[in-house]
């Protein structure tokens, strides 16, 4: 069976969400700065790091939440992704889930 998708469905699921829209440059480099350090505490900021555990890149995503929040139109793996396109997807994690979906480094780095 094939499914056909409209253009407008297309658009919305590739959105980039309003927040990063409407952020000032001064926001942006905040948000820059924390994606850091939550990638400093979650993986040493290696953005291509497998360690077997399940969970993959600087953020230390795993495969099921990256297939779910769309990463796999990005790469197939966070790992085999830019920062910039691990990042990408972690907003859309971040805008459903909040800070919990990296309860103790989110914790740690004083963002929860």
């Amino acid at each position: 069976m094939r499914t056909i998708i409209s253009t407008a469905a297309v658009a919305a699921l590739t959105a980039v969400p309003l927040a990063t829209q409407t952020q000032s440059p001064a926001s942006a480099l905040e948000s820059q700065r924390t994606w850091n350090r939550l990638a400093e505490c979650e993986s040493g900021q290696d953005w291509d790091i497998n360690t077997g555990n399940g969970y993959y890149g600087g953020l230390q995503i795993s495969g099921d939440t990256w297939a779910a929040y769309r990463g796999h139109w990005i790469a197939p793996r966070p790992d085999k992704a830019s920062k910039a396109g691990q990042i990408k997807v972690a907003e859309r994690i971040l805008n459903d889930q909040g800070w919990g979906a990296w309860p103790s480094c989110s914790q740690q780095i004083g963002v929860a």
